[in-house]
């Protein structure tokens, strides 16, 4: 779908047949581009538009280029998604003195954000301005994105090292809930490396931006893109003490499950032990030589039952001495 995005209207789907572009048009936005769409807009703009295997490329020099006047830039960036399980997706923008093309694949509720903008936002008058915007906003949208990322790793390690995985205040920690807090951690782990990399991502282009056209920004635009700069400097630490925390914690339940597995052999050595002095006295006591004083005996049969108990009960005396259950 092609939409011809005009200062301070609303957004208008752009007929593809012989109209030329809109007038006060600063922004088009390509989402998941058809053929004649994308021919149209490469007519009318005199733009290449890249395809999606273009733009998913991870070289440095094929997602940020400068090609005369106009600059072709691209990022990873994340479309819907909860916060445990997101999945990437490319995103291009082509800046040129007049217009912003971005050329996307999935709805993306940063790019809808700033097309309400334009509603009402006067400042929104170039296509850097709207470029500029659209880091800003997909900045904004990971600094949301690590504080629910931080707020449910909490809830995991007061879980853990609380006892309540459960939620029933019950210290015991059974497979199952350990299972599921290292099934968590992981989609936790990988949500905020997809957060990185849309990050990073997004400060190339605005480093870049900055190194191409500094002699034509404006101040403002000049302050903009540092802001935006050291925010994703902030936000790659933070989330690198994110990660940091996540594997500590993996660390913490791989060794809760190290102690239970432990505790499960304890208790069949434990048992193994004590019964084998039994089986050993049962297995004398049932051979059939002849001469065995003990079958002769008027007390023989309380006394092996005895001695059997005896034997068992002495090695569980032991272990529960030692500290062993």
């Amino acid at each position: 779908m092609l939409k011809a995005i005009s200062c301070g209207r609303e957004p208008t789907d752009v007929e593809l047949a012989s109209v030329s572009l809109p007038e006060g048009t600063v922004w088009i936005d390509l989402l998941d581009p058809t053929s004649e769409e994308i021919g149209w807009t490469e007519r009318n703009l005199g733009v290449r538009i890249p395809s999606r295997d273009d733009l998913s490329e991870i070289e440095l020099s094929s997602r940020l280029a400068k090609e005369g006047e106009n600059m072709y830039l691209s990022a990873p960036v994340i479309g819907a998604a909860t916060i445990e399980h997101a999945d990437l997706t490319p995103a291009g923008f082509i800046v040129t003195p007049h217009v912003l093309i971005t050329v996307r694949f999935e709805t993306l509720p940063t790019f809808d954000i700033v097309a309400q903008r334009l509603e009402h936002d006067k400042t929104l008058t170039t296509s850097m301005a709207v470029f500029v915007a659209l880091m800003e906003a997909i900045v904004d949208r990971g600094a949301d994105v690590l504080e629910h990322l931080a707020s449910a790793v909490d809830e995991v390690s007061k879980a853990v090292f609380r006892g309540n995985l459960r939620g029933s205040g019950s210290s015991k920690r059974s497979d199952f809930t350990l299972r599921h807090a290292l099934s968590k951690l992981g989609k936790l782990a990988d949500r905020s490396s997809k957060a990185r990399d849309v990050l990073l991502g997004v400060g190339r282009m605005a480093a870049f931006t900055l190194d191409m056209c500094h002699t034509q920004l404006s101040d403002g635009f000049h302050d903009q893109l540092h802001a935006v700069s050291k925010d994703i400097s902030s936000l790659s630490d933070y989330e690198g003490h994110l990660s940091d925390k996540a594997q500590f914690l993996l660390d913490a339940v791989l060794g809760f499950i190290t102690i239970e597995q432990n505790d499960i052999f304890k208790v069949l050595t434990i048992a193994s032990v004590v019964g084998v002095p039994p089986t050993l006295m049962a297995g004398i006591w049932g051979m059939n030589f002849k001469v065995m004083p003990e079958l002769n005996w008027t007390f023989g049969y309380p006394f092996a039952w005895a001695v059997i108990v005896a034997s068992g009960v002495v090695p569980l005396i032991w272990f529960w001495k030692r500290g062993w259950f």
